[in-house]
């Protein structure tokens, strides 16, 4: 997981003012991946339910880019704090032990790369949708 892990602390750690270290040393990179995975198992519709979200919301073209083979395109904190709502933010934010802006910013700083990784083949397969799918692909990160 070496490049998703190195750029998960890059993340963090400019949110925390830090090195490229989270609070919790080298585990929080982990560990907002984890929470990211966790995120889109629990997510109605798995990750296709997310890309619809974005969608709704006007940000689809941000969304569409992260699962496509061009450039990621980026998105800010307060854009997906719209997408996924206050009550998602506050438990993914305590989850982390960040405040909620910090951790908006810290999951607009992973989730393209994320998404990215995940759809390598550049689009959403009905194993991105399953909770059984997400389990296993998860596992790929994990490791």
């Amino acid at each position: 997981m070496g490049l998703l892990d190195g750029l998960a602390g890059q993340v963090l750690g400019s949110m925390l003012g830090g090195g490229g270290q989270s609070a919790q040393g080298g585990q929080g990179a982990g560990q907002l991946i984890q929470v990211v995975l966790s995120m889109l198992q629990k997510q109605p519709g798995g990750l296709g339910g997310l890309l619809q979200q974005f969608q709704q919301a006007g940000l689809g073209g941000q969304a569409a880019s992260w699962v496509g083979k061009g450039e990621n395109m980026p998105i800010s904190g307060d854009q997906l704090g719209s997408v996924l709502g206050p009550d998602t933010l506050s438990n993914i934010a305590g989850q982390l032990g960040l405040a909620p802006n910090q951790a908006s910013g810290a999951l607009a700083g992973i989730l393209p790369q994320l998404i990215d990784q995940l759809t390598p083949d550049g689009q959403v397969t009905d194993q991105h949708n399953s909770l059984d799918g997400l389990a296993g692909l998860a596992g790929q990160f994990l490791r």
